[in-house]
């Protein structure tokens, strides 16, 4: 069935209608577009008739206003790790603006400096509008920002540096520009208190750092992380709530949330008079009260599976970004903060990350991709305006694309800017197609490029052997990766919801079984990744089951697999396991294949985690390091205390048997 053209045509007359209101009126088009029951877009002319008519709406003059008087304020609450916003009062301007174009010919950066003289970090800042976009859905003002998260307490200074020039803000290495009296050379400073936040806070811990390993440490109080979390929905932005997000494909309508709106609490951040936000945010807390800890968001999908998240003012305009839906954005990423929430921005997919059509990378023009791949204008706009946003948070990665196809060369180019922009160098990592890996990882590892990660999807029972392969391989290069787990395949599938949700009974839409269960993905997935040594895993929920990659909007639908998640994590914490002194050893176990039969994590002579995912019995050679050791047992279902240690002491072999046949894991430490 073919979209009626009358429905086109309202849409297209009701953006039109509202880019005609007021002269500085806000521009808040949320949720418009095609609902979960509107007809088939049809052709793509049709469907892209909404994406021109968003432009229409985003391109309406403003009346022009005076320019600020260069007055600074700092705000936030000024402690350790925290958020501090510095609000500069500058040039007024408005975001379709071409003459000079605020996001393009100008460029803020702020550099801040501890008393101590380190650290400093130089900043990049950005156009904020009126200052309170997020609230008034304001398109033009004179407030420019940048965000720091300080590390130390104690005294701080800032130093601005505002200069125009055309293309300024892309020109790479940067180039002088007029320096923008009497905003250029502003200084100051602050005091910073240190945190008082506790408990899975990002704020109690610190920023998470790489720092050479295979997994991220928590600057503050130098704790390991290991995440376990929500790759699903890709289309997370996708939020009608969200200013001028529009649904450009009939089966991917935007997200309500409301399954998650009675999870919002009282004091929870929303935004704008009417209180919007709540479902999203409450999904957050779900998620976080869960015990999970990262979820994962596209930032740009235009000509995706999605088609529906861009932080532009409409679907094409490249240069130009929509300052209220990315100060909404930036609330929803601070609440993620607060709950210990990991941010995995996925930059780019497959779809619009260069010109090369699909995973088999025919030759092509793709409208919608930055620089058709290079590290150019359009790209290095993109990035810095994502990173001047959303760069102080503490705990994020930047992923380079979706199941990417950008040549080596682009990959690097693309990684370095991210670098060299990146003032508090998060981990940077890359997502490919499973059959491509070799192709991609290989060409990246070591001083081939700065990435320092690998975003790896594959079966979901080949999780163990594929991180352990990377973990090694970037070992041996001498730069290590951080390798985690982020899509199970098949591709349809990924995680199932739980046995009874919607009445899920373990068949696919065929009625045939899918093959597997929640416990074969706590078993081979979960724990198969956290014993090759990665950093963690998330979930991918596929395409055809119930609340699935595109269209979830209940985190709900996998509670048990959440509940599996916590357990593994708490164990890891609550037992202090060093990970970062400890490798895999599925060898000690007789596993030479890395298959799905036993896995071994050591540290050698001192202590041995061997995991069961069948239960039964197996040996494990200790013929090296003799001695009198113990041997405990941990519930991966339930979780709990562990057994009582019962002495053990070894010869060549020590024989485990588990308690029964379900998945248990034997921990074995020296007396």
């Amino acid at each position: 069935m073919k979209k009626s053209p009358l429905f086109s045509a309202a849409i297209f007359a009701l953006l039109v209608a509202v880019a005609g209101a007021a002269d500085v009126a806000p521009r808040a088009l949320a949720g418009t577009g095609f609902g979960a029951n509107d007809g088939d877009p049809g052709l793509e002319a049709s469907r892209l008739e909404l994406a021109a008519a968003q432009k229409t709406a985003a391109r309406k003059a403003v009346a022009r206003q005076p320019h600020g008087n260069g007055a600074i304020t700092v705000s936030g609450e000024l402690k350790q790790w925290h958020k501090v916003t510095l609000n500069l009062a500058g040039p007024f301007a408005a975001e379709p603006d071409t003459a000079p174009n605020p996001f393009t010919d100008y460029r803020l950066n702020v550099t801040f400096t501890h008393s101590s003289g380190s650290p400093a970090y130089n900043v990049p800042g950005y156009f904020a509008a009126d200052g309170n976009a997020a609230n008034t859905s304001a398109t033009a003002g004179t407030v420019w920002r940048a965000h720091l998260s300080p590390d130390k307490a104690g005294t701080w200074t800032y130093r601005v540096s505002f200069v125009s020039g055309a293309a300024i803000a892309t020109t790479w290495p940067a180039a002088a520009g007029t320096a923008l009296a009497p905003f250029d050379g502003k200084t100051g400073a602050f005091t910073i208190a240190a945190t008082d936040k506790t408990g899975v806070d990002f704020r109690a811990k610190g920023r998470l750092t790489y720092t050479g390993g295979h997994y991220l440490r928590h600057a503050g109080n130098n704790a390991l992380f290991l995440k376990a979390g929500a790759d699903a929905p890709e289309t997370l932005l996708a939020y009608t709530d969200f200013d001028d997000t529009i649904a450009l494909k009939m089966n991917v309508p935007l997200k309500t949330w409301s399954p998650h709106v009675a999870d919002w609490r009282p004091g929870d951040p929303t935004w704008g008079s009417a209180q919007k936000g709540k479902g999203l945010v409450g999904a957050l807390n779900y998620l976080a009260g869960k015990g999970a800890n990262s979820f994962s968001f596209l930032t740009y999908n235009a000509a995706g599976d999605g088609d529906n998240v861009w932080p532009f003012i409409s679907r094409d305009e490249k240069f130009h970004y929509d300052c209220s839906k990315l100060d909404q954005w930036g609330i929803v990423f601070d609440h993620a903060d607060k709950l210990g929430l990991f941010l995995h921005f996925k930059l780019q997919e497959n779809e619009n990350d260069d010109d090369r059509i699909g995973p088999q990378r025919k030759p092509g023009r793709v409208p919608e991709s930055l620089d058709s791949g290079a590290t150019g204008p359009e790209r290095k706009l993109y990035l810095r305006e994502i990173m001047a946003r959303y760069g102080h948070h503490l705990g994020l990665n930047w992923n380079l694309g979706e199941e990417n196809t950008q040549s080596p060369e682009e990959q690097r180019a693309m990684a370095k800017f991210m670098a060299d922009t990146d003032p508090y160098h998060h981990l940077i990592v890359i997502h490919s197609f499973p059959n491509q890996q070799d192709e991609v990882y290989e060409g990246l590892l070591g001083n081939q490029s700065v990435l320092t990660g690998a975003s790896v999807q594959n079966s979901w029972k080949a999780a163990h052997q594929q991180v352990l392969k990377w973990v090694r391989a970037s070992a041996a290069t001498g730069r290590p990766w951080v390798v985690c787990n982020d899509e199970q395949n098949p591709a349809g599938l990924g995680v199932p919801p739980d046995p009874g949700y919607k009445g899920f009974a373990g068949a696919g839409k065929d009625g045939k079984s899918i093959g597997y269960t929640l416990h074969d993905i706590r078993q081979a997935t979960l724990w198969g990744t956290l014993m090759a040594g990665g950093g963690g895993v998330e979930y991918y929920f596929g395409y055809q089951l119930a609340e699935n990659d595109l269209l979830l909007e209940d985190f709900r639908s996998r509670d048990r697999s959440w509940d599996y998640c916590r357990i593994a994590l708490g164990f890891f914490r609550d037992h202090a396991i060093p990970l970062d002194k400890m490798t895999n050893a599925d060898e000690l176990v007789g596993n030479v294949k890395h298959d799905n039969s036993v896995y071994c994590l050591a540290l050698p002579g001192q202590l041995y985690l061997v995991y069961l995912p069948k239960g039964g019995p197996t040996s494990l050679d200790l013929a090296t390091t003799p001695g009198a050791f113990t041997v405990a047992w941990f519930n991966p279902r339930e979780g709990g205390a562990l057994s009582p240690a019962a002495p053990a002491t070894s010869g060549s072999k020590l024989t485990l048997t588990a308690p029964s046949t379900d998945d248990w894991l034997a921990i074995i430490r020296r007396k």
